[in-house]
């Protein structure tokens, strides 16, 4: 479950062969493999992890995912490019405050603006 509120800005590294490397450093604090990380809204599951260090000068670190067909065929996620920005949030957890609202993170369908 997740609020809805973005943590931070992370920037995709690379998609390839359905494997999304996100650079980040705040979802990164307490991250762990099997974690979920919400990316522009959809919920990912950390499959690889490389923590910042304390030692780089502030570099961020990165984490990976895989990303299903049907993820890509129910998301925008398809589009993700090296250099990308894209949304990120963590899983919140049941002691935190809830701001925002509970969202399931899973994605049910696209949508499309038409106006501004």
């Amino acid at each position: 479950m997740f609020t809805g509120i973005v943590e931070e800005l992370g920037s995709v590294v690379s998609f390839e062969a359905g494997v999304l490397r996100i650079a980040a450093t705040t979802v990164l604090a307490d991250a762990a493999i099997g974690d979920s990380i919400a990316v522009n809204g959809c919920c990912l599951t950390v499959t690889a992890i490389e923590p910042v260090e304390p030692e780089s000068g502030g570099d961020p670190g990165w984490w990976e995912a895989d990303v299903s067909h049907e993820t890509l065929a129910r998301t925008t996620l398809g589009t993700c490019r090296p250099g990308q920005v894209v949304n990120l949030e963590r899983a919140v957890r049941a002691s935190d405050r809830l701001g925002g609202h509970i969202v399931q993170g899973h994605v049910d369908a696209v949508g499309e603006v038409v106006t501004a």
